[in-house]
């Protein structure tokens, strides 16, 4: 099979299934909740309470959000690394290889400048599917990243 054959196209976006899954449900499920709550409670709860308590279930499901919000999205010539909080744009020259060790929750790639970046993107409770991910990850950075240098092959 050729290798060209076997890499996603871009633009390409991984993200963690079961995680967002369970994030967004529970979110749903809470926000639910606590509205089925305000509209059940006793008539001494003053309007302002209720809407609290609504109010209340939606920031727990906005924190739950920044864990299903993690995504990788290859481009043609960049890389975002969308982790909870933060979004880091890269180059693919910046990216020196990407790692998921047996066991770590998500993978690492090894940057450049010797730093390297949690990937949330991928998380290892997909299984096969973030292994998977891991593999055509690296097969775009074999194509796109920096060439090798000179000398060494």
């Amino acid at each position: 099979m050729d290798e060209a054959a076997s890499t996603p196209e871009v633009p390409h976006m991984w993200r963690p299934r079961t995680v967002r899954m369970v994030a967004y449900g529970l979110g749903l499920l809470i926000v639910a909740t606590f509205a089925v709550l305000a509209v059940i409670l006793p008539i001494d709860w003053r309007p302002l309470d209720r809407v609290m308590l609504v109010g209340f279930g939606l920031v727990i499901a906005a924190g739950l959000h920044l864990l299903g919000r993690p995504r990788l999205i290859a481009e043609e010539d960049r890389v975002l690394v969308v982790n909870g909080i933060r979004t880091h744009v890269l180059s693919w020259q910046e990216i020196l290889d990407i790692q998921m060790p047996e066991g770590e929750p998500w993978p690492c790639v090894d940057l450049s400048d010797g730093t390297s970046l949690p990937v949330m993107g991928i998380q290892s409770t997909d299984g096969e599917p973030a292994r998977q991910a891991v593999a055509d990850f690296r097969a775009m950075l074999q194509s796109r990243g920096e060439g090798e240098e000179p000398g060494l092959s």
